[in-house]
């Protein structure tokens, strides 16, 4: 495979010299050395990374860029949607959505299916302010008060953190802004560890369930014992307890951010690039099935993955190996000091008093079947969406081709239900 893309990148590397190699059928004396050579159309150049703004203004939507800091010190970037050009609607208030992503993904994953199919332009569409969030140590929240990312203490955080202080943040934050003001609730959507950070913080800090007014869950990740990913369940006894294996492993970047790097996959997976073939070939070589919406995979491989820290990646670990939905386990000792127990502490699930959705299906590696029903047990306000198709998985909540039919086009309409019966009290 490698030799392969090798092959077409060398290939397409040498036509695009080739085509804009300049003539020199001319006399030797009257050649301007620096005129011929300096033509911009000559130049393989290696253009700055879109960002999620510019990816949603390219669709003609209004987009902002925001940074928010939270409790302990994290600057984490969020974009928005404010309103809709098809709409106008700027000059009314709109309800509030956040929407937040998976590990090792970001903002972009959200827009990648563009305006027909994406679900942040089908709500802004809608009539919504949306809101797309990214937690700390992604491509867009790389910024601290006095850490720098090369510092290992950066590093030091897991979901829990992101849920408890990033999440928390980005909900007072929307609804301090101008649009927000005399509104005391927002929406929100998050696909697996967009789940997973939501539950943590619901369940810790449970004065913020007053400001949520529906939760729609993607691939609901809490409860692991019963998850079928091979990948997982081979690393577990190495990594899911305290061994010198997760010393190792922790507290650091998971594949450190290389910006040369994502600028060259953003510049071989654009649409507008001479090397799109490359990128394409790759996609359609891996992805086969038909499930998968194919004008966006490019794009995906153009923007991930987005980073992350392996302390993340533990406690995961650590949940599929103890089957129980809890904080992190930093050993005994540890534990001892910090939660005054030996074991950590299980998430009280049972104060999320929300109205949470849950959309679930079959054929998810990560997301049993059998741990989101025991998840739903202790929940007192939920509602389950099993996906009718047998073969739905968990990257298909992201981006299946059929995306829209099935899951973006009934979750606003239960937004929109919510909003209608709340606008007749």
């Amino acid at each position: 495979m490698k030799k392969i893309i090798l092959r077409h990148l060398l290939i397409l590397i040498g036509l695009a010299v080739g085509s804009y190699s300049p003539s020199i059928d001319v006399p030797t004396g009257v050649i301007d050395f620096y005129q011929l050579y300096d033509n911009p159309e000559a130049h393989i150049r290696v253009r700055d990374r879109l960002t999620t703004a510019d990816r949603i203004a390219a669709h003609g939507y209004p987009s902002e860029h925001h940074h928010v800091l939270t409790e302990d010190g994290y600057i984490v970037g969020i974009f928005r949607i404010p309103y809709s050009h098809k709409l106008q609607n700027h000059n009314e208030q709109r309800p509030i959505v956040l929407i937040q992503h998976g590990l090792t993904s970001c903002s972009d994953a959200w827009i990648l299916c563009g305006p027909n199919d994406g679900l942040p332009y089908l709500l802004a569409d809608a009539g919504y302010d949306v809101w797309m969030g990214n937690g700390r140590g992604n491509t867009y929240s790389r910024n601290h008060t006095y850490l720098s990312t090369k510092h290992p203490s950066f590093w030091q955080f897991t979901w829990h953190e992101i849920g408890l202080y990033d999440i928390a943040a980005m909900i007072d934050y929307a609804l301090a802004r101008e649009n927000g003001k005399g509104q005391e609730a927002i929406h929100y959507v998050g696909h697996s560890q967009g789940t997973t950070v939501f539950f943590a913080l619901m369940s810790t800090r449970p004065e913020y369930n007053k400001k949520i007014k529906t939760a729609h869950m993607f691939a609901p990740v809490a409860i692991m014992k019963n998850m079928a990913n091979k990948l997982v369940r081979s690393l577990g006894p190495y990594l899911g307890h305290q061994t010198i294996y997760a010393k190792l492993f922790g507290s650091q970047e998971f594949l450190p951010h290389n910006n040369f790097l994502m600028r060259l996959l953003f510049n071989l997976c654009e649409p507008d690039f001479l090397l799109r073939p490359v990128c394409e070939n790759t996609v359609q070589s891996l992805y086969t099935g038909g499930r998968v919406n194919m004008t966006a995979m490019p794009e995906g491989l153009a923007t991930h993955p987005s980073g992350c820290s392996t302390d993340q990646m533990l406690h995961y670990i650590q949940e599929q190996q103890s089957g129980y939905f809890r904080q992190f386990d930093y050993g005994t000792k540890k534990n001892l000091h910090i939660y005054n127990s030996e074991q950590p502490p299980e998430y009280p699930v049972e104060l999320i008093t929300s109205d949470v959705h849950l959309w679930y299906s079959d054929n998810d590696g990560m997301a049993a079947v059998e741990d989101v029903e025991a998840l739903a047990e202790r929940l007192p306000k939920k509602v389950m969406h099993r996906m009718a198709d047998p073969l739905w998985d968990h990257g298909d909540f992201a981006l299946n081709h059929e995306l829209r039919e099935y899951l973006n086009e009934p979750v606003i309409a239960i937004m929109q239900q919510y909003e209608k019966e709340q606008s007749a009290e």
